[in-house]
This record gives structure tokens, sequence and C-alpha cells, in this order.
């Protein structure tokens, strides 16, 4: 994908979200994909009812493909980045996770959706989450200062997601871990749906199949490496784009890998990345 494609992607999804953002209505939309601000949508994915009663109205925005806190064990104490934080949902069950003595914190690049989640964390008095203006393949966050990495339902709408988990390995400390929950793509969508607009900012378009992601965090230096389908996530799916049959082309998956964990393990590494 060439420079001008990418800008073209990261602006049609900076609008999107930047609306869904603004808005006050129940429903973010009324266009394809992980979109449906309510509670139904995020008990089908996997939270459970505690989970939606501990964050401020608005925190949850309904756009998740899965549920990252199930997969990531996070530890009292432990610094958790969540790429394309959104309202700040997850950062604040992360919070809850890894208590006064954890650090969470949130990045996206949507300035509406930042202002939210700052509001959000001030309405929870949150002192150990904080939430930073970015690109996931530009994080701006230090090297080597992460435990785990969550995200939900966002790699997929990144046009460099090389870039994404090179920029992952780099902050993670040694040992440290990736949990993402995101869509796969199983088989080719028809044409004209993968060049549909509306599927690429709705979570569709722009999904990878198992092989590729492997093969991207394998290049980007992780090991340990775990990509399983969710249960039941076509039935959810289904929802995004009723009759559509758009679940036999996507499914949501449980994504997991591993930082090397020892320094001379990763030294290696690092000399044979690209810059």
């Amino acid at each position: 994908m060439n420079q001008k494609t990418q800008d073209d992607v990261r602006t049609a999804v900076r609008e999107r979200y930047g609306t869904v953002a603004r808005s006050t209505t129940s429903s973010c939309c009324s266009t394809s994909g992980c979109c449906g601000q309510n509670a139904e949508a995020s008990l089908k994915v996997g939270y459970s009812a505690e989970d939606l009663a501990t964050v401020p109205e608005g925190a949850n925005m309904g756009l998740g493909c899965g549920n990252p806190q199930a997969i990531a064990a996070l530890q009292p104490g432990e610094t958790v980045l969540d790429l394309g934080a959104g309202g700040g949902f997850d950062c604040f069950l992360a919070a809850k996770q890894v208590g006064p003595s954890g650090q969470v914190i949130g990045v996206d690049m949507t300035p509406d959706m930042v202002s939210k989640a700052r509001q959000n964390a001030q309405k929870l008095d949150a002192d150990n989450v904080e939430f930073r203006l970015g690109e996931i393949e530009h994080l701006p966050v230090a090297n080597d200062t992460i435990d785990v990495i969550l995200s939900n339902c966002v790699i997929n709408l990144s046009p460099a997601k090389d870039a994404v988990f090179r920029d992952a390995w780099r902050v993670l400390k040694p040992g440290g871990r990736l949990a993402v929950s995101d869509v796969v793509l199983m088989r080719p969508l028809p044409l004209a749906l993968a060049n549909d607009v509306a599927a690429l900012t709705g979570c569709i378009a722009g999904a990878s199949t198992t092989e590729n992601l492997r093969s991207l965090l394998v290049v980007a230096g992780f090991e340990d490496i775990q990509i399983g389908e969710k249960p039941g996530s076509r039935e959810f799916i289904r929802d995004w784009m009723p009759g559509s049959g758009i679940e036999d082309y996507v499914t949501s998956a449980n994504i997991q890998a591993t930082k090397p964990g020892r320094i001379r393990d990763a030294a290696p590494l690092l000399a044979q990345r690209k810059p």
C-alpha cells in the first residue's frame, strides 16, 4: 500500500471514529462493522455485567470484538498500554487489575476520542490512567517500558500492520506480552466489500489472515505466538451487517505473543530489525 493510500485510510478511520466519539445516541452508526454502543453488544463479545457497571457512562462504546482482559492475565504493579483506547473502557478495567502501583496508558489517533477518554478518567478519579494522542504505528511511548499491550478490534484498521507490531515490540520490556482481540480474514472478501470504505472503517475490509498476522509478528521479533478463533464470534459478527454473510469471511480471534525475555535474547533481534 503506497503512502497516499495509507494516509487516505488513516483519514477515513479518524473521521469515522471522531464522529463516533461525538455521538450522543445509543447507536454509534448505521453502517457496517464493530459498532453497537450498548451493553448487549459488550456482553456478547465477552465482558461481564460487572465490567460494564464499573466504568462511567460513555466509556464503553461497543466498538470491540472480544475482551483482551480475559487473556492478558494482568498483575498488580504492571504497566499496560492500550492501542486504540477509544473512550477508555479497557484502560479502566485494566487499571483496576494493576492497582495503584500500576499504570495504564491509552493511545488513540482521534483527538475527540482522547478528549472523551480523559473526561471519563476524571469522572473515575483514575490517577493511574493517562491518555495520549498518537498513531499505533508510531507510539508516543519510550522503549522497553511496557509489561502488557492490549488492543481491541483496532489493529485491523491500520494500513501498516507491520509497523504496528514493530513499534509494539519496541515499547515492550523484555518478557513483555501482547494480548489482542481482533478480526481475522478466513477467506477473500468479495471485491465490492474489500473496496468499501465503510467496511474498512468498520473492522472488516482491513482484516488480515491468521498466516499473515503470524508472519508479521515473527518478523517483528515476537515468540510464543498464539492466534485462535474466539468461540461464538460469528454470531455477533453477523449482527454487524445482517444478511450479508460477512460472518463467512471474517471472525474474531485472540492474538497473543511475547517479546524475548532476556536482554541477551533480544539484542540480536534489535540489530536485525529495520529502522
